[in-house]
């Protein structure tokens, strides 16, 4: 793309390994890519000051993330671009890069652009080869994550499991940003990274696994992946005696290729080449993320993820995906499959005013009279620093009294 060339492309840290994997597959391509550093009060202040309050809390955290780019001289205007996706319907997400891009040119920053990879700009003129590389980074983030919150809570050496855990992180990315030679020969590659992690983790020093209550955490995508934006609540959730299961990022890719795919058949449009790419793509996507998962089915016993027609059945008594969409259904349905799976209580991230969130916290007492008076919580963040630990132990004893009833 023309205008990357002599840029750096950076990328928000909606999470720590999910956006390393995707700036690697960038870097398969030939375009320098980095994250953004870690958030902190004065990038967050940045983005305050040029945010009304309205907005979604990662709005002004993502914002103050570019924004403390160019203002610590990290980087020259004329050697950066900042990468921000695009969405339609009817979450706020969908105006972030128009926004920004106001924003920056406001501030004089005209020549800064802001990249995103839309069906509209034909995935900035990206093939095959790139998007599997991005979708196996983003699967491999999934694993390593599952992989983190399954020991982290119970290594006996404080910071062993997170030094593995970045290690195994920089390790794919080295697998993820050569210039795939062969798709088939990359897949080989990268499976064999993550077995080497695998041992790793395994190696860890730990205390008996599973004796702590599960508690499985759903919500607003960015807010519950970023630890900068959730003060870090499951670790926090860990400190006090629990596991967490955070649903990553795999899921709203495949939810939506599976609403796409709804969308059209319900516009009668099945027998279009659009109907068939999205057909296509499910398979892809479903087969890439069977390979990379096979290796870990004895590991990810109870911690197998829900798939994406499953969970909409499960909502279908309380949000039906045919007329709630999004983050809610997911979160709704999430939470069900979780308790079905072993976990003591659900907590839900959001950011501050998340209409998706909303409308999944105005069922959660349904949800869970309907499950034996399961425990669920919504956590709202906007930014303001709070003392989490007395609700976190108020729920955690809610959820240990549950996991003795179920016993």
């Amino acid at each position: 793309m023309k205008e990357l060339q002599g840029r750096t492309l950076y990328f928000p840290e909606m999470d720590y390994a999910g956006a390393r994997t995707l700036a690697a597959a960038f870097r398969s391509q030939g375009i320098s890519s980095d994250v953004v550093p870690p958030s902190d009060a004065h990038s967050n202040a940045l983005g305050g000051k040029c945010t009304s309050g309205d907005e979604c809390y990662p709005t002004r955290v993502t914002l103050g993330d570019f924004l403390s780019i160019l203002d610590k001289g990290i980087a020259k205007p004329e050697n950066a671009a900042f990468f921000m996706a695009k969405a339609g319907g009817p979450c706020r997400f969908g105006q972030y890069a128009e926004f920004f891009r106001k924003t920056l040119d406001g501030l004089g920053y005209k020549d800064v652009p802001v990249f995103s990879l839309t069906s509209d700009n034909a995935y900035g003129g990206f093939g095959i080869g790139f998007q599997l590389t991005a979708w196996r980074g983003i699967v491999a983030s999934d694993i390593l994550r599952k992989l983190l919150l399954m020991t982290r809570p119970y290594e006996q050496n404080f910071g062993d499991t997170d030094a593995v855990f970045r290690k195994s992180v920089d390790e794919v990315c080295r697998v993820l940003e050569k210039p795939a030679k062969s798709l088939k020969l990359q897949r080989k590659e990268l499976a064999a990274c993550l077995k080497v992690a695998r041992e790793r983790f395994n190696n860890i020093p730990v205390h008996k696994k599973g004796s702590f209550p599960l508690i499985g955490f759903v919500g607003e995508i960015f807010c519950r992946l970023n630890t900068f934006s959730n003060e870090d609540i499951v670790r926090k959730f860990e400190q006090h005696g629990a596991e967490g299961w955070l649903v990553g990022i795999s899921e709203w890719i495949l939810y939506t290729n599976a609403d796409e795919i709804r969308r059209l058949t319900s516009e009668g449009k099945r027998f279009t080449k659009k109907y068939l790419n999205a057909v296509i793509k499910r398979y892809i996507l479903t087969r890439e993320e069977h390979a990379l998962l096979r290796p870990f089915k004895k590991e990810f016993v109870g911690r197998e993820e829900c798939s994406v027609n499953d969970l909409l059945k499960l909502s279908l008594p309380y949000l039906p995906w045919y007329g709630s969409l999004g983050e809610m259904t997911l979160s709704a349905a999430g939470a069900i499959y979780m308790q079905k799976k072993g976990a003591s209580g659900i907590v839900n991230i959001s950011s501050f005013a998340c209409m998706n969130e909303i409308v999944s916290e105005a069922v959660f007492p349904k949800i869970s009279g309907d499950l034996g008076n399961f425990p669920m919580k919504v956590f709202y963040f906007e930014g303001t620093q709070q003392n989490l630990d007395r609700d976190i132990e108020i729920f955690l004893e809610l959820a240990r009294n549950y996991k003795k009833i179920r016993q």
